[in-house]
This record gives structure tokens, sequence and C-alpha cells, in this order.
């Protein structure tokens, strides 16, 4: 990444992260879809069984990789700073990291998935493919935690295009890997939806072994020398990525794990209503990749500006993303008035189901709106290291405002199941303004400060 002098300039160094990182999250939007359909060829009973893994995996993974997205910001400064050499140190010690995150998921997994599961009403058949399939992709959770801190550094860099040509690589391994596992082509054994996990897991490991190649033998990454020099842990380092990475973990676990509280609480109601609750949220999920990718670019371009001390500069891109996806936003929702019942074709073809889903759409685009102003906002207070907020506002608009006030929308008034969807909005919308807020009186703060300083030393 370059200093930009101008707007046009940060227009066009901001689309040049941004178009890669978009990409990359459609793709691996795309590996989860065909998981999910693929296994549902296969068999009712396997669509259910990688669904209630997959719901169980889902919130962790998610977590557990926000923790290591510290890497992010934590280069970005680096390299703004010009402290280059302090990268491969910090890139390694996330590995350790990495590892260890992995080794403990692994351990904790098996001590309580079989409680978890317990726990609930399942069909024999359809447990035991949801712990074969957890199972399956537990081989590839260290894998899939070094890529993410891998990712983290190519992207901190700006260089966001080679994390979407792995991306995109990787994505016909996972299909070719389904087909042959799930389905038992080409000499395979037929796992049926536990193959997706196996697939998964497998992909895990491609696409690692390509980062690592990637890092090891093309420009710029060959010049910061990364696994040239053995590093000793550092707590200390270990302490730092930690106090930067939990807090974004949490931020992350908690939005996406009040979505599956909600589909829980939504088994009370109509196979009909969370069929369309689902479909609803599954495209709603898929526009969110959108201010998601903002976010992303957000954290790089922002962080990249202030570990140089260029406030002014972090607060222009600041804008720009939050400006471009209110501007997305108001366009899908008007595409949605517009197609709301092609939209909802997608999903299902019984009359009943299609009704109920575009009701739920409606609902989405308020949705769509309020992900476009906080989920930048999330974005750029991580490229200033300014988390800890971020993880607070996650827990108080979704679990304090958020779900208790849909659960009362839901049961004692006539919204029923849209009253939880109310319940998410607000609070999202309550955190978005809160967030806003928090940028505001940080940004003038900072720039505030810089200025004394100058007038000092000048």
């Amino acid at each position: 990444m370059n200093e930009t002098f101008s707007i046009k300039g940060k227009w066009r160094q901001f689309l040049v992260v941004l178009l890669p990182i978009l990409i990359s999250q459609l793709a691996l939007f795309s590996m989860t879809f065909f998981d999910t359909i693929m296994s549902g060829h296969a068999s009712p009973i396997d669509l259910a069984g990688v669904a209630i893994g997959a719901s169980l995996w889902a919130p962790v993974q998610s977590g557990l990789t926000g923790i290591l997205l510290a890497v992010t910001p934590m280069v970005a400064q680096m390299v703004g700073a010009n402290r280059r050499d302090r990268v491969p140190f910090t890139v390694v010690q996330a590995f350790y990291v990495a590892i260890a995150i992995g080794i403990a998921v692994i351990f904790v997994g098996a001590l309580v998935l079989n409680p978890i599961l317990d726990l609930m009403d399942l069909e024999p058949s359809v447990r035991g493919i949801a712990i074969d399939f957890l199972h399956a992709i537990a081989i590839g959770i260290i894998p899939l935690f070094l890529y993410t801190v891998i990712r983290c550094f190519i992207d901190a860099l700006g260089e966001t295009r080679v994390t979407m040509f792995i991306t995109l690589f990787s994505l016909p391994i996972n299909i070719f890997l389904n087909y042959v596992l799930i389905f038992g082509n080409l000499g395979f054994p037929r796992l049926g939806g536990v193959g997706a996990g196996y697939a998964s897991a497998i992909t895990y490991w491609c696409i690692l072994l390509i980062s690592l190649f990637v890092v090891k033998r093309v420009h710029p990454f060959v010049e910061y020398g990364l696994l040239g020099k053995f590093y000793a842990v550092s707590l200390q380092a270990w302490k730092e990525l930690l106090k930067l990475g939990l807090p974004i973990g949490f931020s992350i676990f908690f939005e996406v794990s009040i979505f599956a509280a909600v589909t829980l609480f939504m088994s009370e109601y109509s196979t009909i209503t969370i069929a369309a609750h689902q479909a609803a949220l599954n495209f709603a999920s898929f526009i969110y990749m959108v201010p998601m990718s903002i976010s992303m670019a957000m954290t790089i371009l922002v962080g990249f500006e202030v570990g140089a001390r260029r406030y002014r500069d972090a607060r222009q891109y600041s804008y720009l993303g939050i400006s471009v996806a209110v501007v997305l936003a108001l366009l899908f929702g008007v595409g949605l008035l517009a197609f709301n019942e092609q939209v909802a074709g997608f999903y299902t073809t019984d009359e009943e189901v299609l009704r109920l889903t575009q009701h739920f759409l409606m609902y989405s685009i308020l949705f769509l709106i309020s992900d476009a102003i906080a989920a930048p906002i999330q974005g750029i207070l991580r490229g200033y290291k300014d988390v800890t907020i971020t993880f607070i506002v996650a827990l108080v608009s979704y679990w304090v405002i958020g779900l208790p006030l849909g659960f009362a929308l839901a049961q004692y008034t006539s919204l029923q199941a849209f009253g939880y969807w109310i319940g998410l909005i607000t609070g999202l919308a309550a955190g978005a303004v809160f967030l806003f807020g928090r940028l505001l009186g940080l940004q003038r703060r900072l720039i505030n400060q810089h200025d004394s300083q100058q007038a000092h030393t000048g």
C-alpha cells in the first residue's frame, strides 16, 4: 500500500483492497452453500446432520478465527510506521497462538461434544452424522487457523488479490472433494454428509500449503523472510495479540451465535415459519458479505494510516467506507422491494413458504441498513486497535437489547416470529449509533492530540 494525497487516490486504493476481499468472502460463503446443497442431495438425514454439525461449529470457528484477525491491524500499523522488521516475529507468534487454540478446541470438543448433542432431541442417524461430520472437520482445524494468520498477514500488506486467488482456487477443490466423498464417485467410498466434513478439512490443508508456498516464494512477501528464522515463544507477544484479538473474537461470536439462538427459539413455530426464516436469513447473510468486506478493507487501510500517524487520512477512509456501505445497502433495499417475490422464489416453490419468506425479506432491508453502518465502523475501530468497546457493544446490542426485546415481542404481541427480527434490528441499530459516536470521539481526540504535538515541536 502507498500513501495517498487525494480523494481520487483513496478511492482507487480502497477499491484495489476491497474488491478482492469481497470476491474472497463470496467464495467462502459458496463453500458452505455447496456443502449444504450437496449434502441435501445425498439424503434429508445427511442434510439434517450436516446442518446440526455446522450450526455448532460456525460460532466457534467464527469466534476463534476472529481472535487471529488481530494480526491484520497489528501488521498494518507496523508497515505504516515503517517497522517491517517486527512483522515476522509477530506473525510467528500468531502461528503459535493458532496452534494452541486449535489443540484447545480439539481437546474441549472431545469433552463436551457428546453432552451437547445429548441435550438435543435428535434421531440417532442424524446425531451420528452430526458427530462424524464434526470429527472430520477437526482434522482441518489447525491448518484453518494457521491459514487465517497467513491471510491476515497478506491482507495487511494490501495484497488482497493474492488471498482472493487462493480462495477461488480452493473453491473447486472443495466442490470436487464433496462430489467424490459425499456421493462415492471415482471409486471413493460414499460418506454422505460426513464427506462434506472431510472435504472441508482437506481443503483447509490445501489452502494452508498453497499460502505457505506463496509467502515463501512470491514478491513482496518473500522480502519479510517469514519462517526464515526461529523465534521462541513469547508470552508477552501472546498477551499483546490476545488483548487485541479476544475482544474481536468475542464480538464476532456474539454476533454469529445470536442467530443460532434465534433459530432455536423459532423451533416453537411451524415448519413453514422456520423454513421462511432460514431462507430470508440466508439471503441476508449473503448480502452481509458486502458490509463485512468493507469492514475488513477498513481495518487494513485505517490501520496503515494510523500506523503512519496520518489521522486525517484515516478519517477520510472511514467516511469513504461508511458512505459506500450505506449507498449499497439502500440500492439492495430498493432491489428487494422491486424483486421481493423473485428472491423468495430462489429458495422455495411452496406458496405458503414463499409468501412468508417475502415478509421476512422486508424486515431484512432494515438489517441491511443497520449493518451498513455498524460493520464498517467495527472494521475502522479495529484499524485503530480500539476493540474493547466493540465487544461490549456486541454483547449489549444483541444479548441485552436485541434478544430480550425480540423474545418479548414474539411471546406477548401479535408479531410472533417477526418479533425476533424486530428485536435484533433494534439492537443492531442501537449498537450502530453508539459505535458511530465512539468513532467520532476517538478520531477527534487523536487529531487534536497530533495537532497539539506538531505545534509543540514546530
